[in-house]
């Protein structure tokens, strides 16, 4: 080879080197801008969910805990066909959006489903001395919201709260927290792998709640945290809640 050919093949070869760094030098950048995106939008996403929706069965004790925590008093309630909306102050952290969901069966996933997409957490409330009577109910409506597709793609905390305390013969958070996970199990059982949840105006359908191949357990859902914890609204007791306010908001 010559040492013009020399020359000229050291050029090229110059040049591939300075494409090559080149396409990886782009490649850098456009990833960097995607992984911005990505992070501003989700980074909006999760300030603009401000919302906690207060859910359960009727006479679970929702609007009890929802005018004590908004107007800082017992507010006379009864079965409400639509939803209580406040602003919940929160030190150092901001404001909260609560949404009292109505129970009734006939029109609660209608409201939920108006403000799940902006829901930071949920409150899933029931009566710890009524459960054995309901569980079935319970624990329908609490499975239908978990394996809600919006909600396990948002991932809002979940938090369980066994409400009346006060009477003596209510159960305890662990106690609850068995017997709803045995009877999700049949439940999820029996549904072969999915729920549908029959809501106003349609079929919506749902995804399979745990892990395949072993009993229900609410640890098992990986898209989602679930905590449980105790409350009295009737004797104001409701410190466990406002702890999870906290660390939610």
């Amino acid at each position: 080879m010559s040492k013009k050919d020399e020359t000229f093949r050291g050029v090229l070869d110059a040049e591939e080197k300075h494409a090559h760094w080149g396409t990886i030098g782009v490649a850098l950048i456009v990833g960097l801008i995607t992984l911005f995106i990505f992070l501003f939008v989700w980074r909006k996403g999760r300030v603009s969910r401000r919302g906690i929706c207060l859910v359960g069965l009727c006479e679970s004790g929702k609007t009890l805990i929802f005018s004590q925590l908004i107007y800082k008093k017992a507010v006379e309630s009864f079965t409400s066909m639509k939803e209580n909306v406040g602003v919940l102050d929160i030190a150092n952290k901001g404001a909260l959006k609560l949404i009292d969901i109505p129970g009734h069966e006939r029109v609660r996933q209608r409201f939920f489903d108006s403000y799940k997409n902006t829901a930071r957490g949920i409150v899933f409330v029931l009566d710890s001395f009524s459960l054995n009577k309901d569980i079935r109910d319970v624990a329908e409506y609490l499975y239908t919201i978990l394996s809600d597709p919006v909600v396990s793609s948002n991932r809002p905390q979940v938090l369980i709260l066994c409400n009346k305390q006060d009477h003596p013969l209510a159960k305890g958070p662990q106690v609850i927290q068995s017997v709803l996970e045995k009877e999700m199990n049949v439940l999820r059982n029996t549904q072969t792998n999915q729920l549908e949840a029959v809501a106003e105006g349609g079929n919506r359908k749902s995804f399979y709640l745990g892990q395949g191949g072993k009993n229900f357990e609410f640890a098992d859902i990986r898209s989602l945290r679930v905590e449980f914890a105790a409350s009295s609204a009737q004797t104001e007791d409701l410190e466990n809640l406002k702890k999870w306010l906290q660390s939610v908001a």
